[in-house]
């Protein structure tokens, strides 16, 4: 399986890495910092399970599990949270495990082989329920694109085209441009209601 690490503790995504590389047969695809890398990296690494901290700054762990869940395929979701008043959220959101920190390496192959298990018909099956009983997530007003090595967020509204060249999408908005890693396909996806495919390479 492929596994993205999200944690906004570089300690604690070393720790998974080291339970991960115990339990083997495991390729960690990347790891993220928060929930709006999560959501990007998944969209371009496309990992089959994602272990998701809850506590982090910005989009937190809950909020980006639900729009995972939109994504095609979604990844499965593996909490990892110091805390256990999430765990009704947790799974409301999806999820097909909930590990307390510190966690075990019994437990965390326990929710992998369960992960593994996981059918997209149980998963369509789960988002038919959530939908009966969810609001409606708030749909996304920026993107965020890494700039000099800085996080720099654009509001949608002020995005003029999206641009696919080779492995880069070029992002043209009022106040200049900037170059992101995500698919053209994946934005269109998420963006699809506010920009229109004019060609193969380009939403305007």
């Amino acid at each position: 399986m492929r596994l993205l690490i999200v944690d906004d503790e570089p300690l604690a995504r070393q720790r998974l890495r080291a339970l991960l590389d115990e339990i083997g047969d495991i390729a960690v695809a990347g790891e993220a910092a928060n929930g709006e890398e999560a959501i990007e990296q998944t969209a371009r690494l496309r990992p089959d399970v994602v272990l998701l901290d809850i506590r982090m700054p910005g989009v937190d762990g809950i909020q980006a599990a639900l729009q995972l869940s939109r994504q095609e395929p979604p990844p499965a979701i593996i909490f990892t949270t110091a805390y256990d008043e999430y765990a009704l959220s947790a799974f409301d959101a999806h999820a097909v495990g909930y590990l307390l920190k510190p966690v075990r390496k019994e437990k965390l192959a326990e929710a992998l082989k369960a992960a593994s298990r996981f059918t997209r018909a149980q998963l369509q099956t789960l988002e038919t329920m959530q939908a009966e009983i969810e609001t409606p997530v708030q749909s996304p007003t920026h993107i965020t694109a890494r700039v000099h090595g800085n996080l720099r967020k654009i509001p949608l509204d002020s995005i003029r085209y999206f641009l696919a060249e080779h492995k880069y999408v070029t992002v043209r908005h009022l106040d200049g441009e900037v170059l992101i890693e995500e698919p053209l396909i994946s934005l269109e996806q998420r963006f699809g209601d506010q920009f229109v495919r004019i060609h193969r390479n380009a939403l305007v």
